[in-house]
């Protein structure tokens, strides 16, 4: 009679007790997460409630949506005129900083030449800069130059204001690439463009999307260059029609609130997409040992 050896016994795994401040602090992030969303929540809510059911004593939190504020919201004049503008300058921007940044940033962390620690910090000083103050100065180039009213204008000013961020940021991101790989390509006939395309730019992605999205957020939301620059109501963008939006509609908060959910929707789309492609670590393991 065959016996079977028993199995070697494994150890029961015990959960870890909870620590309190290890709940305090889930508890801290629930609560920060729950005041943030809260009013995003509200507004979209809002966008889609009976006029009725806005202005009332008694928050409504079960009610049955309706799409009329929405056709209030795209039924003035020129909506859709500002919303290809903003479109127009802010990708536009993007590309063109990611672009030049691409280049800038290559060269800032694997070239050394004269005026290097210059140009890092020119570009961390720009970085820091307040372009609200720039406005003044801004609106007399462009009268001078005759560009008032001018999309083109308003995308390269857009672009220089992202192009200080995404050259700091694609700078980490190319340092942090191991330069083995780059000779790898190289000793096996690469030239050192090929190198950079084949074997570098696809390591970026992470900063690609993590500095195209700050971009897309910062020219998307821009608001006092296209206030003084853009005096024409068909050169405006959708900041500036948010805020006439609401002066001309009064009271009418739920047309107001789904004028404010359009402005804010493709920034959280664009949001949604790129995160779940914008992940770290993608050199980890690149190269071994």
């Amino acid at each position: 009679m065959s016996t079977t050896a028993p199995k070697s016994a494994q150890p029961l795994r015990t959960r870890k007790p909870l620590r309190p401040a290890a709940v305090a602090k889930n508890l801290g992030a629930l609560l920060l997460a729950l005041v943030f969303v809260f009013p995003v929540y509200w507004m979209f809510s809002s966008a889609l409630k009976p006029s009725g059911e806005i202005l009332t004593k008694d928050p409504v939190f079960v009610f049955t949506p309706t799409f009329d504020n929405f056709g209030t919201a795209t039924g003035v004049d020129l909506f859709w005129t500002y919303v290809g503008n903003s479109l127009v300058v802010t990708v536009g921007a993007v590309l063109l900083a990611l672009l030049v940044a691409l280049a800038a940033s290559f060269a800032i962390a694997r070239m050394k030449f004269k005026g290097r620690k210059g140009l890092v910090l020119g570009v961390m000083m720009a970085q820091m800069a307040p372009w609200e103050v720039m406005v003044i100065a801004m609106y007399m180039i462009a009268r001078d130059a005759e560009l008032l009213n001018s999309l083109p204008l308003l995308t390269a000013i857009y672009f220089v204001m992202v192009l200080p961020f995404t050259i700091w940021t694609l700078r980490g991101f190319i340092a942090a690439v191991p330069v083995t790989l780059e000779e790898a390509a190289q000793i096996d006939g690469c030239t050192r463009g090929q190198a950079f395309r084949k074997v570098i730019l696809p390591l970026l992605a992470p900063g690609l999307m993590s500095t195209s999205l700050f971009g897309f957020i910062t020219a998307w939301n821009e608001f006092a260059m296209v206030l003084i620059l853009n005096k024409d109501k068909a050169a405006q963008t959708l900041p500036l029609w948010l805020t006439q939006f609401q002066t001309a509609f009064g009271n009418d908060w739920g047309a107001t609130m789904a004028a404010s959910t359009l402005f804010a929707l493709p920034v959280l789309l664009v949001f949604v997409f790129l995160q779940r492609k914008a992940v770290g670590g993608m050199t980890a393991g690149a190269v071994k040992g």
